[in-house]
């Protein structure tokens, strides 16, 4: 089987894992406070600063996969950004026995899932029908 990563299936997957990050980070703008308070909950210092920091990254992070413009170093960017996330927010290790500890598991595998793409991107690149690919040329 040759190599799909000039090919459609990139940009499919580019797509799909953009969408995470643009989602997420218009949803951090649009609940800016309630994300706060819950980034105070988590102790997490000068929280509206760093609530803004991730949003931007998020967003132009999620665009740069999407239409794979310095595709490589916005997924290590994207990567290196979701291992305190994912550590400091799913600790489900930290909970007591429950739905809340099933939830928080589920979600830091999610993001382990996320984070193996990410690093894929970064090792592979964005594929075809990408900006990158148009400067390769």
């Amino acid at each position: 089987m040759g190599n799909s990563s000039s090919g459609p299936t990139a940009l499919v997957g580019r797509i799909l894992i953009s969408q995470v990050f643009i989602l997420s980070g218009i949803n951090k703008f649009a609940q800016f406070s309630m994300m706060t308070g819950y980034m105070l909950m988590k102790h997490v210092p000068a929280p509206a600063f760093f609530l803004g920091c991730a949003a931007i990254l998020e967003v132009l992070g999620g665009l740069a996969v999407l239409i794979g413009f310095k595709a490589r170093i916005a997924a290590w960017l994207l990567f290196l950004y979701m291992i305190p996330v994912t550590i400091l927010f799913h600790n489900f290790w930290a909970l007591p026995a429950g739905m809340e500890r099933v939830d928080n598991m589920a979600h830091f595998m999610k993001n382990l899932a996320i984070m193996g793409g990410l690093l894929l991107l970064a090792s592979f690149g964005a594929g075809g029908y990408s900006v990158d690919s148009r400067g390769a040329a």
